[in-house]
């Protein structure tokens, strides 16, 4: 290589880093801002994470010493929520608390107030409605027991269908009650201790586990 080419390499050379250190200077900046903002995000998310287990840890503070006391009706009434989350197991304890003491309309309107609620996850929703269902007075009527059951969706429908073919029973559509019973003894969403009570409810009643008729059809 001439001493021509040495020398115009060596200058190509120099410019090039010119150059870069001029864009540093021009944009350095940005990359110290992308830093900054990585470490205060970091030290932000672990703030926030902090914050969000104090309140968690408040609140369930709080809510033990309302169940420990005398007036846990009142206790609870007066507890603050900060999330949907914390919303739902108020009301369901609410409920809980006010079915205890025998005020069923209490209890009703609290779960009815976390069914409800759009915010809440809905397996507390659904959990409300089953309950809400389940707390209905004795005198209340058969059909409307039966449609607040049949309205349950979700894991909790297997348990309502049950609920369902029981109030059937003692209206006495024992025929009714047995034919969803014998469904239930099928549906994937059963819980194997659920299957076993209808099929002890199906020999109660007097009724084969199979539907012997439609097989003879």
């Amino acid at each position: 290589m001439s001493n021509t080419d040495s020398f115009i390499d060596e200058v190509t050379e120099e410019v090039q880093k010119d150059k870069l250190f001029g864009q540093l200077k021009r944009w350095g900046w940005v990359g110290g801002l992308a830093v900054l903002l990585l470490v205060g995000g970091a030290a932000y998310n672990e703030w926030r994470k902090a914050n969000e287990r104090q309140v968690a840890q408040e609140f369930g503070d709080q809510l033990i010493a309302s169940l420990d006391g005398d007036d846990t009706t009142a206790a609870l009434a007066g507890l603050k929520v900060d999330d949907a989350a914390q919303s739902a197991v108020l009301g369901h304890l609410s409920a809980a608390a006010a079915l205890a003491d025998g005020d069923t309309d209490a209890g009703i309107a609290a779960l009815e107030g976390v069914q409800n609620n759009a915010s809440v996850a809905a397996v507390y929703r659904e959990l409300a409605a089953f309950k809400a269902a389940l707390a209905l007075p004795p005198e209340t009527d058969s059909a409307e027991k039966i449609s607040a059951f049949e309205a349950i969706t979700g894991p909790f429908r297997p348990l309502a269908q049950e609920q369902k073919a029981m109030v059937m029973i003692q209206s006495g559509d024992t025929e009714g009650a047995t034919d969803l019973l014998r469904t239930l003894l099928e549906a994937a969403d059963a819980t194997p201790g659920l299957q076993r009570r209808a099929s002890e409810m199906i020999v109660a009643l007097g009724a084969d586990i199979s539907d012997t008729d439609a097989d003879d059809g």
